[in-house]
């Protein structure tokens, strides 16, 4: 199981590359509203370089035709360029899926709630499929139901998609996703910088510092 951290920050992507744990970068048009200013194509670019060669996902539009075009452009920026391609409910984004990977371009097929959406991913012969965790709780179903799911039909059919799982708003959330045995988790920035914190953990490492100070104090030659 890998961690992808779901953010277009430069900074944040930063920091946590110096933990060594981020294998990817995950980013859509709503995190990129957040670096509201930036150039879209520079910040991409800049992302790109940062991670590479571990994988970026960069976002292109609903319409088939721009978003092929819009892949194709991106694809030039580097060799970690991963589309992501929406489910739309025409199939339009499925078709995009079979073109772009007949061209060598890698996908990840977004903002599915389903099975049966990641199941067509999967045919398609997408190299990503994201499943969207709470959003999928929001509609009432079980996530990690779908999750299993979704992993079993990968796993059962021999295929290369990797399953992403994203729409994380708390650290008990990534807990609960691991039980579920995803590929990839893509965890926010701020979720992320919690996950290292237990009470427990930091109490104890006081009680050791305030141990180590009482025996420096009556420390002499045994």
């Amino acid at each position: 199981m890998e961690i992808f951290l779901d953010t277009a920050n430069t900074d944040e992507i930063s920091e946590i590359l110096g933990w060594g744990i981020i294998k990817g970068v995950t980013t859509n048009q709503k995190i990129f509203l957040k670096e509201k200013g930036c150039n879209f194509e520079v910040q991409s670019k800049k992302i790109l370089k940062m991670v590479n060669p571990f994988p970026v996902s960069l976002e292109g539009p609903n319409n088939l035709e721009e978003l092929l075009e819009s892949a194709r452009d991106y694809n030039k920026w580097g060799k970690n360029v991963v589309i992501k391609v929406p489910m739309l409910a025409d199939g339009s984004g499925l078709k995009a899926v079979k073109i772009l990977e007949g061209e060598g371009i890698n996908t990840n097929v977004t903002a599915m709630m389903s099975v049966n959406q990641a199941f067509l991913a999967i045919e398609a012969g997408a190299s990503y499929a994201s499943l969207f965790f709470n959003r999928i709780r929001d509609t009432g179903s079980d996530p990690i139901e779908v999750v299993k799911q979704t992993r079993a039909i990968i796993d059962n059919g021999g295929f290369n998609t990797k399953l992403i799982v994203g729409s994380i708003r708390s650290p008990s959330d990534v807990e609960e996703i691991i039980s579920a045995n995803p590929h990839i988790i893509t965890i926010p920035y701020k979720i992320l910088k919690q996950m290292p914190y237990h009470e427990r953990t930091v109490s104890t490492l006081e009680e050791f510092d305030k141990s180590w100070e009482e025996f420096k104090k009556a420390e002499k030659i045994c």
